[in-house]
């Protein structure tokens, strides 16, 4: 195995690496062609987004919608669940895996951070720096501009408010808010359409 093989793997396992070398490079500069081209395109063309997002992602699931512009670090390293809809401007830096659910809603500007330095300043200055997972559950629903840092997990059905910093887990069925982010309150399990929805449309 060479030097940047291993900090590469380095890197998965959420160890101190620095991103240098060509096993960072080559998936690197894959991924910044993947966003220049999927940021590039006319916004109705889903089917060439579709396209770029199968090459440049770890796994994209049906019926997954993501608007323009979308930026991701190294990309194979995101999984995204059918039927999540992400919407403008987000971020993503996945250094460490990140899992997003099934039929998620992930609003403007959201951001999942799973990269951090150490706060040693000598290791930091010479560019040491590491990442942990990001796990998001499914049916969770991101308000606009929340950020969610290194080594959070989200349970199915959560809602996380606008402008909420996520730095702890966040358990399943409750609404999460604020920075710190805190629970709000319990959402209720057994909701269905029928029960808030006039029959005629349903």
């Amino acid at each position: 195995m060479t030097r940047d093989q291993e900090l590469y793997n380095r890197m998965l396992h959420g160890d101190l690496y620095k991103p240098e070398g060509e096993a960072f490079r080559s998936v690197y500069e894959h991924a910044m062609e993947c966003q220049d081209r999927f940021n590039s395109l006319p916004s109705a063309d889903w089917e060439s987004h579709s396209a770029i997002l199968q090459d440049w992602l770890g796994y994209v699931g049906e019926d997954v919608v993501i608007r323009a512009p979308l930026y991701v670090d190294y990309g194979k390293h995101t999984s995204i669940g059918a039927g999540t809809f992400i919407n403008y401007d987000c971020i993503v830096l996945d250094v460490a895996p990140i899992t997003i659910g099934k039929r998620c809603q992930i609003a403007p500007r959201v951001q999942i951070l799973t990269a951090w330095h150490p706060l040693e300043p000598t290791l930091r200055g010479e560019g040491w720096e590491a990442g942990s997972p990001i796990t998001i559950g499914d049916n969770v629903w991101l308000g606009a501009g929340a950020i969610i840092l290194p080594g959070v997990t989200i349970g199915d059905n959560s809602v996380i408010g606008a402008g909420a910093v996520v730095n702890k887990d966040v358990p399943a069925n409750v609404v999460a808010v604020g920075n710190p982010v805190r629970i709000l309150k319990d959402l209720p399990e057994d909701m269905c359409a029928k029960d808030v929805i006039p029959p005629h449309l349903l």
